[in-house]
């Protein structure tokens, strides 16, 4: 399609920010969904209501994970998918005269930690001047909603997409990336898609994937008295620790070889998340389990990792005589991910960077993330470009989380004129 003219671009930035206050506020009822792991459901429910509302056909289901279990994209789970709900909503032009688009988003949230440590409520959306608080605005619901209000900015121009058009909310990005890839296994695809995460107002470049794993140690009870007859198992686990620490040195040591990670200080992040183990003060513990979560980079197959992992572990407890015979179990229980890199010259990402001068009168920058990010499901996958691209945020994971609302007017604004040159538009 062809760039849009100034009078056109100008429209619809005017009507994002006529719009924008019951963004806001939609973007707050959002927010006090609870959507932690397992408890989705009434926050798809909403958007399902909301986008029904607004015109879409919707599709609400459960991810099936024999569906997806033997997909090279899937991740081991552990839960059970009862409530691990996808929403896709769906608008068809009257004639197919553009190119197709999905706006995707996650609507799981992960745990808040002891509300206490929050200046206010997570779960109740606090506005103080550009900020907007609160567990889950930015990661990622303010997104979802500029995806839907960047639709409705159009349609109170008296425009729809001149091409079919997929707001999809999904759940597990936060643990396994299953959510975005059950949407592709059901057959949504298209010729681009948008992910507004927050980025910080940037394009992701490349990012890297993702293993969690858990590892369990056995040792040998005994009464502290007798503690040298025994095997702590805390204290063997602790050591375990110091080995993955060593690992994943050697990882960022390979940096060089890995385009776009090659000037990151640290890419390859190792991470602790949980320890649980023993039974009681003056017993020598009998076991302990600890949960990991490790990067890799981009062409780094999870399952080669994932063996790497497990030699190391096995090289390092033939040191350790109690598991020399009784080596730690380990268990991948989450993400079992692959990073991607978005390749630069598509079409798509020359139609956001239009897009973006336009909103935010300044060029669109990129830069790579150690992070996860479902857009690995478009681009390997789905052989789509995908632009990963959001607004400005703080405290992510963190307490106090935190969006501003000015970066998401913003977002918004490149969206909706992303839509209208890319799509094209049709009168309603």
């Amino acid at each position: 399609m062809s760039p849009l003219s100034q009078e056109l671009t100008d429209r619809i930035l005017a009507a994002v920010d006529a719009g924008f206050e019951d963004q806001v506020a939609f973007t707050e009822e959002l927010s006090r969904f609870p959507s932690l792991r397992g408890q989705e459901h009434t926050a798809q429910d909403f958007l399902f209501r909301e986008m029904q509302a607004r015109g879409y056909t919707m599709d609400r289901w459960a991810i099936d994970v024999e569906a997806i279990r033997h997909h090279p994209g899937f991740s081991p789970v552990d839960v059970d998918y009862s409530n691990a709900i996808n929403v896709v909503g769906t608008l068809r032009p009257a004639e197919e005269k553009g190119r197709s688009l999905i706006l995707n988003g996650h609507v799981d949230v992960v745990p808040t930690g002891p509300e206490g440590m929050w200046t206010s409520p997570p779960f109740a959306p606090r506005r103080d001047g550009d900020w907007l608080y609160g567990r889950g605005v930015a990661d990622m619901k303010a997104g979802l909603a500029a995806n839907i209000f960047a639709v409705e900015a159009l349609k109170t121009l008296g425009y729809r997409p001149a091409a079919t058009l997929y707001q999809q909310s999904v759940v597990e990005e936060e643990c396994t990336g299953n959510g975005a890839l059950a949407c592709l296994q059901r057959g949504y695809r298209a010729d681009a898609a948008i992910i507004p995460e927050p980025e910080d107002d940037k394009l992701v470049r490349a990012n890297t994937g993702v293993i969690w794993f858990r590892v369990r140690v056995e040792g040998v009870p005994v009464h502290v008295r007798e503690a040298g007859a025994g095997a702590n198992a805390i204290e063997a686990a602790y050591e375990l620790i110091r080995v993955l620490r060593a690992l994943e040195e050697e990882w960022n040591a390979r940096k060089g070889d890995h385009r776009h990670f090659e000037d990151l200080d640290h890419p390859i992040n190792f991470n602790v998340g949980k320890i649980v183990g023993g039974d009681w003060a003056s017993s020598v513990p009998a076991w302990c389990e600890f949960d990991c979560r490790i990067a890799i980079y981009p062409g780094t197959r999870a399952e080669d990792a994932a063996r790497e992992i497990e030699t190391h572990l096995r090289r390092v407890s033939d040191g350790i005589p109690f598991l020399a015979n009784n080596p730690p179990q380990v268990i991948f229980n989450g993400f079992f991910a692959e990073g991607y890199v978005l390749e630069e010259g598509s079409a798509a990402e020359e139609t956001l960077t239009r897009a973006h001068m336009a909103s935010y009168r300044k060029p669109l920058e990129s830069f790579v993330t150690p992070g996860y990010l479902d857009g690995r499901v478009f681009v390997i996958y789905g052989e789509t470009p995908c632009l990963v691209y959001g607004p400005y945020s703080e405290g992510i994971h963190g307490f106090d989380e935190r969006v501003s609302l000015a970066s998401v007017k913003r977002v918004t604004g490149t969206i909706a004129l992303f839509i209208a040159e890319w799509c094209g538009l049709e009168a309603i």
